[in-house]
């Protein structure tokens, strides 16, 4: 078996980008970093790393036993084309190691021709952002196109800036809740639910409650654009009565 892990290689530049960025950030941009934040989140990608290695190693000693894991499900059809379990895992590395270069604010746009069929920093900001406008959009890794495809692509705009986060704040930088803190909120919902409910909060889309309870996306984004259109509504009408003077002092 190829001991071989394209991520290994990509973290000294990892660092080192993250540095260059935290330099540029304070010249440029001295809003786009809090500390606190930046430590989180760094523990985050730390303890993903180190999960990754001892669930990922372990998943494949069980594959060359000849059994499957559930994770194997995500990449059963490729698994059933004939690609080598070590294959698949040596492409995941190289796909992790696209999107690092994508969280920043240093870029603004890419050439429109790689724009239209690539993730890039611009589509990856939507992602992140809990704007109404870009709620729950572009879920793509790599291609952007597969957004494009099902409907889920969303341009940045220039006159509005993302808000990063999720929809109902944390509040606290603790690490241990930021981990933990949405599995604790599903179990919460699946003990509580009916039992003929209880499945769909696993299944069913964010925010979802089985009583109406709270808003999915689609719901907050119906909402802001109900609001935008009564904004420009009396704007539109105001502008057709200015018209209508205006024609009458003419025929006057």
């Amino acid at each position: 078996m190829p001991d071989f892990n394209p991520t290994q290689y990509a973290v000294p530049l990892f660092v080192v980008a993250v540095l260059a960025e935290m330099i540029w950030a304070k010249f440029r941009a001295p809003e786009a970093y809090e500390p606190k934040d930046t430590l989180v989140s760094l523990s985050f990608g730390l303890g993903s790393t180190v999960a990754g290695a001892l669930l990922g190693g372990f998943a494949l000693w069980l594959m060359f036993l000849g059994n499957l894991t559930i994770g194997i499900l995500f990449t059963l059809p490729v698994v059933l084309l004939g690609f080598h379990p070590v294959m698949i895992a040596i492409c995941g590395g190289f796909n992790l190691i696209y999107q690092f270069w994508i969280h920043t604010e240093a870029i603004k746009r890419m050439p429109a021709w790689f724009e239209a069929v690539m993730n890039t920093p611009s589509h990856h900001r939507v992602h992140h952002a809990t704007n109404p406008r870009y709620l729950d959009r572009n879920y793509a890794g790599v291609f952007i196109v597969w957004d494009r495809l099902f409907g889920t692509f969303e341009a940045e705009v220039d006159d509005e800036p993302i808000r990063y986060g999720i929809v109902k704040q944390l509040g606290s930088f603790n690490l241990l809740w930021s981990v933990f803190h949405e599995w604790i909120g599903m179990l919460t919902d699946i003990w509580r639910a009916p039992w003929k409910h209880k499945l769909s909060y696993l299944l069913r889309e964010p925010g979802w409650s089985h009583n109406g309870s709270r808003e999915t996306s689609d719901m907050i984004r119906a909402k802001w654009q109900a609001r935008v259109a009564g904004d420009v509504a009396p704007v539109a009408t105001s502008v057709a009565t200015r018209n209508r003077i205006a024609a009458s002092d003419e025929a006057a």
